[in-house]
This record gives structure tokens, C-alpha cells and sequence, in this order.
């Protein structure tokens, strides 16, 4: 005697170097939205897929979806796409082996030297206020969603509205900021 609806498995995928504790923040308000406007859609489980070093390359969200309508599936993108949902960003519904490509986000990856500086800079510098500084360059376009922290390199992932207009914000500061010496841009969506 099980009326209960079969749910449908769906898997969002965002083209996102995302730490799995930022990924779990997203599912969290995903989830409180679906709840908010009544609808029998909620995330499942996740994962991050990590590169040799450890870096994250981007991570799943799965999704159960009571009703795998076209509004319901379009609602799953929009809201994705208003938090977080880079360029290569994909939703895949498992029962109809069908993606759904999706994603306007550009993203910009500056990858920190944490071996070749000067002691000295090391010692007198703060990431944290690095952080704060790139991040505000970047407020009107985009802003860091993410942060990983390698054996040689510390990374910050923005994702905005467009790589070259980062760049260009972040650029005057990656020139003057002694712990941003020897740093490399690179464009990661």
C-alpha cells in the first residue's frame, strides 16, 4: 500500500572548484528555497571531484525531483544559475539519459607561489588580507567562491561575470601586493 511518488534522480553538476564544505552551503540554501516555495525537490547527496593534487575541478549535487517537469527542471537551473553555476555547468536526469548544458558564469583561478617569495614576505604578509582586497576589486563583477590551499600553491576561485573584466580589476593589485609576486591567472571557466 505505497501511494508514495516514484522520485526521479537528478545530478547538477557544477563546473565549479568548489571545497566540499562551500558545495554543502549551496545544497543547504538550494534545499531552503525548494522547501520555501512548497516543492518536492531535494538534494540527495554530493560529491567533489578532486585532481592528483587534491584540487577540487568541480562537484555533483544530486537531487530527487518528485515532478521532473520541463518548469520544474527549468526552476533547478534558474536557481543554480543565481548562486553559483559556471560555464560548463551541466544537469543530467538519470531515468531519461538526457543533460541539460546550463551556465553564464566565467571563472578565474589565481594560483599564489608558496615556495619561491622571499621569507621575508612570507612572514610579513596575510592572505586573509589579500582575500579581502581581491575580493572587493571584483564586487561589481563577481567575487571568490572558493579557496584551496596546496602543498606548493594557495589558490582563490572567482566566478563573475566575465574572466576578462576580473582580470583586469585584480591585475593592479596582483602587481603591487608583494605575496602576489610570481602569482599566475588562470581562466578555469
Amino acid at each position: 500500500m505505497d501511494n508514495q511518488q516514484e522520485m526521479t534522480a537528478i545530478t547538477v553538476t557544477l563546473n565549479a572548484r568548489l571545497e566540499p564544505v562551500r558545495r554543502a552551503d549551496l545544497e543547504d540554501a538550494f534545499d531552503e528555497v525548494m522547501k520555501s516555495m512548497g516543492k518536492d525537490i531535494h538534494v540527495t547527496g554530493g560529491g567533489t571531484l578532486l585532481g592528483d593534487n587534491g584540487e577540487a575541478q568541480e562537484c555533483d549535487i544530486e537531487i530527487a525531483v518528485a515532478d521532473a517537469s520541463d518548469e520544474n527542471l527549468s526552476l533547478i537551473i534558474q536557481l543554480f544559475s543565481s548562486m553559483l553555476a559556471p560555464k560548463g555547468s551541466r544537469l543530467f536526469i538519470h531515468s531519461e539519459d538526457m543533460r541539460i548544458d546550463f551556465g553564464n558564469d566565467e571563472g578565474l583561478a589565481v594560483y599564489f607561489n608558496g615556495t619561491e617569495l622571499a621569507d621575508e614576505v612570507y612572514e610579513n604578509s596575510d592572505i586573509n588580507e589579500v582575500f579581502d582586497v581581491l575580493d572587493d576589486a571584483v564586487e561589481d563583477i563577481g567575487s571568490i567562491h572558493g579557496v584551496w590551499d596546496g602543498p606548493t600553491e594557495t589558490a582563490f576561485y572567482f566566478y563573475g561575470s566575465s574572466f576578462a573584466e576580473m582580470e583586469a580589476a585584480i591585475k593592479p593589485h596582483l602587481e603591487s601586493i608583494p605575496l602576489c609576486q610570481k602569482a599566475r591567472v588562470v581562466q578555469i571557466a
